[in-house]
């Protein structure tokens, strides 16, 4: 029925039960301590209808018997919402506090007794009807109709501290919702309850509403403080802990990888190294892409797993372009070797996508990660600081843990000035820096290494070919001039690819 769980030092702590939601159980190091009475606040819509009922499943679940005192929905409602998330709530008693009879106004001066020393009528049902279910788990919905129906602060607040008393004598946990409707900015709950669990809904101008939730208090446990995202979908409600990269360490070989490309390891100093994340950054179909992709399938040759978040492009578009540069996906994508993800960004809570890379990283072995681009994930982003620390936590992560991480950056702009919507080069371990220059009438592409932790990298400008047969980078190219500046030229003598294909479009 419970949990033990342990501080770091291995001192046992109270046994723990189950929320009934696996990311809320991790953000509070194991769950809820039992018998305390918790407050659960949010404005309507924000979940909590949900995740108490999760709470009492979860309990049923564990031979423990449940109750569902409600004051603001009929157990009919109950029943239909849960139904819309395929659960049956049998073996869970839902009890209606106010019926039909509380709308009375012959009743209206009855509900609640004047005297001090006796509680309302309407707490005294709540503890009859505890007291003839002994339940282990209680939810009481929703205290914005109690603190009406108490008229005043004082004799609120007394009812809540005799509930309190009440329930910790009866073994009971109980969930108090609040939905912040009654009276702003009262949080003298907050002291009266063992714990307050925060539930945030905020609506965006495209896209579906962020929804996130902060453990305000929490007295005797250790929890994950700040906020974490949460979203709200068929089945329940899934919670995505916020990622806290010093907690995930692993043992790795750093040596480094051949890229599929002679030209280009020698470019990167030898090629890539496990624990490190290369920036790809140029203007829009200067090679990116296909440079990344060049890069996993030669791991993927090796027998590793890689996966492939894509933001910009087609899922289908991506394999064929690969498909046709002589870079077929689809084997590695059949034998289980790759998984590309095509992300939505209007859809895409941050804490999900980083739920999303370490269940790459963890469940499947992967051990190349592709982003691609990041221009798309920073308009999933609430706003640029949010994702300069998002990144560095992510990053910091995928080092820990050995992988070989690429990102790819568009930048605005083709020749002269280029432009980049945010600065993360010093996140990154290695930068490969991409350009367009003219040479003899035609556009191609000079690739070179700006940065690199881990190697000693060629300060040398090669030129890189997309074409049939996939990529091709060839000899340090001299007398280069401009590159940094937008606007590169070309003056030596050393002999540049030949054109023995037309350049593909990459994004």
């Amino acid at each position: 029925m419970a949990q033990q769980a342990s501080l770091s030092d291995g001192t046992a702590t109270r046994a723990r039960i189950s929320t009934g939601i696996l990311g809320l159980d991790d953000v509070l190091h194991g769950g809820l301590t039992p018998d305390r009475l918790y407050l659960l606040e949010g404005t309507p819509g924000a979940g909590k209808t949900t995740l108490s009922l999760q709470f009492l499943l979860d309990g049923a679940a564990r031979g423990e018997r449940g109750l569902y005192v409600t004051l603001s929905e009929t157990a009919d409602e109950l029943r239909a919402s849960a139904a819309t998330h395929g659960w049956s709530l049998d073996g869970i008693e839902l009890y209606e506090l106010v019926n039909e009879l509380g709308l009375d106004p012959d009743s209206e001066q009855s509900i609640l007794h004047p005297s001090e020393i006796e509680l309302g009528e309407t707490v005294k049902e709540v503890i009859a009807r505890v007291e003839e279910l002994k339940p282990a788990r209680v939810v009481f919905d929703s205290l914005s109709e109690l603190r009406l129906l108490a008229q005043n602060p004082l004799r609120y607040r007394r009812q809540i501290l005799a509930l309190k008393q009440f329930f910790a004598r009866r073994d009971c946990t109980v969930l108090m919702l609040d939905d912040r409707t009654s009276e702003v900015g009262d949080v003298q709950l907050h002291s009266i309850a063992h714990g307050v669990i925060s539930l945030e809904q905020a609506p965006r101008e495209f896209g579906s509403e962020r929804r996130r939730l902060r453990i305000i208090k929490m007295r005797g446990i250790k929890f994950r403080g700040g906020y974490h995202d949460f979203v709200l979908d068929t089945g329940g409600i899934r919670v995505f802990p916020r990622l806290i990269a010093a907690e995930h360490h692993t043992s790795f070989d750093p040596t480094a990888a051949s890229t599929g490309s002679a030209e280009l390891d020698l470019l990167l100093g030898g090629g890539l190294v496990p624990g490190t994340n290369t920036l790809l950054i140029g203007p829009s179909g200067v090679g990116k892409t296909t440079t990344a992709i060049r890069c996993m399938l030669t791991a993927l040759e090796r027998g590793e797993t890689a996966t492939y978040f894509l933001f910009d492009e087609g899922l289908a578009t991506l394999l064929t372009r690969s498909a046709l540069l002589d870079m077929n996906l689809a084997p590695h994508i059949e034998a289980g070797r790759l998984s590309i993800t095509q992300i939505d960004p209007a859809e895409l809570a941050p804490g999900e996508f980083a739920a999303a890379v370490r269940t790459a990283v963890e469940e499947r072995r992967s051990t190349l990660v592709v982003i691609d681009s990041l221009n798309a994930y920073l308009h999933a982003m609430p706003g640029d600081e949010f994702l300069i620390l998002q990144m560095h936590e992510l990053l910091n992560y995928l080092n820990q843990q050995g992988v070989t991480t690429l990102l790819v950056l568009g930048q605005h702009g083709i020749v002269g000035e280029v432009r980049s919507d945010i600065d993360l080069s010093y996140l990154s371990d290695g930068i490969l820096l991409f350009r367009f220059f003219e040479a003899k009438g035609e556009v191609r592409t000079a690739l070179s290494v700006v940065k690199s932790r881990v190697n000693a990298h060629e300060r040398t400008i090669r030129e890189m070919r997309v074409g049939m047969g996939g990529l091709q980078v060839g000899e340090a190219l001299s007398d280069f001039e401009g590159v940094l500046t937008g606007l590169p030229s070309y003056h030596g003598k050393v002999s540049m690819l030949a054109s023995n294909a037309p350049p593909q479009s990459d994004d």
